[in-house]
């Protein structure tokens, strides 16, 4: 599984995100210069708020194997920049990307952050309704069992919210 988890916020627009839009239902971005898309089945974005944060997921997947999952945990939801990495020291911003062989079953994920750091890349919320939400991202993921990384460029998401519990 993959999750992606931001603490902290900026409002002033920043720089980051990865950049161009998507299509609506989607999640999508380039891992190691391979194209990834989520489909519009299998792509959902749920906020679920419990009286102090936010815990509001972003999660695709294609029919290959591939997801990607985007976890906001902030007191609010809003147009801004968000770091991943461990900018608050309790709130761990992060993102993971998994790739499972549809034959053998096993898989192999990468995350971020994966050495305790900070400044992993970021995400851009650039429109926030109740009903959608549309931004950009990148990130540089690891595996700490491979040894492995991937870079994310050109991360985009248009999804419609789902209310959590």
């Amino acid at each position: 599984a993959l999750a992606i988890v931001l603490s902290s916020c900026s409002s002033d627009g920043g720089s980051g995100g990865g950049g161009g839009t998507a299509a609506l239902g989607t999640l999508k971005a380039k891992i190691n210069g391979t194209q990834f898309t989520s489909m519009t089945q299998a792509t959902t974005a749920v906020d679920a708020f419990n009286g102090t944060y936010h815990n509001f997921s972003i999660t695709g997947a294609d029919a290959t194997g591939k997801s990607m999952i985007i976890m906001l945990l902030v007191p609010n939801v809003a147009n801004g920049t968000y770091p991943i990495g461990d900018e608050s020291g309790t709130l761990v911003n992060s993102i993971a990307y998994n790739e499972v062989n549809l034959s053998t079953f096993e898989s192999q994920s990468w995350a971020a952050p994966f050495d305790g750091g900070s400044n992993f890349g970021s995400v851009v919320i650039t429109s926030k309704t109740d009903t959608n939400i549309q931004g950009t991202f990148t990130a540089n993921i690891g595996n700490p069992e491979t040894g492995t990384s991937r870079s994310v460029t050109n991360g985009a998401f248009n999804i419609n919210i789902t209310a959590g519990n």
